[in-house]
């Protein structure tokens, strides 16, 4: 196991990863039924070293759903038949998902539509009510 760059600043140690490894469900005979090719990659992101509060306050609030009661990130990888091109997969898309929750969000900026904009729509609304008033049964007397 290799550790696990993030950006140019940010490193993971390998120390602080954990794998597991099971053999993986659906289709493959007895190699797959043998062979332990399904990885689970566990990091602790409250118990690592290497990242500061507010980095950590970060990835928690983005990687919410990945992360369990315990602070555990959890990622898997079956795609692959061998384990070590799960190995490969699961650090890479460890690397890629702390990027994008690390990443900067952009903030919005407020717009305001144009004049003729306005126009163009409430001109739209008037003829499709136009529209609907013209399908209704008018009752003479």
């Amino acid at each position: 196991m290799a550790d696990v760059r993030v950006s140019r600043t940010l490193t993971i140690p390998d120390s602080e990863l954990r794998m597991r490894f099971t053999t993986s469900g659906g289709p493959g005979g007895q190699h797959a039924n043998k062979s332990s090719t399904r990885v689970e990659l566990l990091w602790n992101v409250d118990g690592s070293a290497v990242l500061g509060p507010r980095q950590r306050a970060r990835i928690k609030g983005a990687l919410k759903r990945r992360i369990d009661s315990s602070g555990d990130l959890h990622l898997v990888s079956d795609i692959h038949r061998s384990q070590m091109r799960n190995r490969v997969e699961v650090e890479a898309r460890l690397g890629q998902l702390l990027a994008q929750a690390l990443a900067p969000t952009k903030s919005r900026v407020a717009t305001k539509p144009s004049r003729s904009a306005v126009q163009r729509r409430i001109d739209n609304k008037k003829k499709r009510g136009d529209i609907k008033r013209s399908r209704a049964k008018r009752w003479e007397d």
